[in-house]
């Protein structure tokens, strides 16, 4: 059978799926893509629907087929490819990392927060805090996360509540009055700490910080993207400093 009535209750109930509020309210996110959803698959993500147009059913397992036109209707890509998952989100309850980890101190580019995610999975940055941040399961930040979502244990709450969560570790902050990251050698675990885009670091994070650090930068640039910095960051701290 072959669903092709946007009116379809299942199809309007993905369909607000695009909104935030709605996604915290039914715990579930849309993840697109041919590639995404098999590693959707392979990370052993909840997944309540694959929904995909016809042709593509064999690739995948308990599909809901469509038409063209309603998948258009529920994709948030311009070139769709023709399959998407309804996943859940995963619970998780507000606890001290166990290993080296991020905050996000409120990181309002979905696109930034995503490729954090990314680099975050790829450096081994398992934990991931947020704070006042742009939802991590909109469309854009699962789409520039790369699959790296699927891998990374995200923690959200307001900054006394996270604060409280990181009691004892030391924070590390990105921040131009610190001093020079390659030259620093941090703790053997810590909390990385990357600020608002436009702000930085908050002042009540800053106040917990044990260290700041910079990145070096000619005077011709005034900052680095939050993601890019974020990255050498994670890098420079778990790996460099090892060799």
């Amino acid at each position: 059978m072959v669903i092709t009535s946007k009116s379809n209750p299942l199809i309007k109930e993905i369909s607000k799926l695009s909104d935030k509020k709605y996604r915290r309210l039914s715990g579930r996110y849309v993840v697109e893509g041919v590639k995404p959803v098999k590693e959707c698959i392979a990370a052993r993500c909840k997944i309540r629907h694959i929904v995909c147009v016809e042709g593509l059913e064999g690739e995948f397992e308990n599909t809901v087929t469509v038409s063209r036109a309603v998948f258009e209707s529920l994709s948030s890509e311009i070139t769709p490819q023709g399959v998407l998952a309804v996943v859940e989100i995963p619970h998780s309850s507000l606890k001290p990392p166990k290993s080296s980890c991020i905050l996000l101190d409120c990181l309002q580019d979905p696109g930034n927060l995503g490729a954090v995610m990314r680099t975050a999975n790829a450096a081994g940055y398992s934990e991931i805090y947020l704070i006042n941040c742009t939802d991590p399961y909109s469309p854009k930040a699962v789409r520039a996360s790369m699959s790296g979502i699927f891998f990374v244990n995200i923690y959200q709450g307001s900054r006394e509540e996270i604060l409280g969560a990181l009691e004892g570790v030391p924070l590390i902050c990105a921040d131009m009055n610190g001093e020079d990251i390659f030259s620093f050698t941090p703790p053997e675990k810590f909390c990385l700490c990357i600020g608002n885009e436009g702000g930085g670091i908050s002042e009540e994070v800053l106040k917990r910080a044990q260290f700041t650090v910079k990145i070096p930068m000619r005077d011709t640039c005034e900052s680095l993207n939050a993601a890019v910095s974020a990255g050498i960051a994670m890098y420079q701290l778990k790996y460099d400093n090892k060799r």
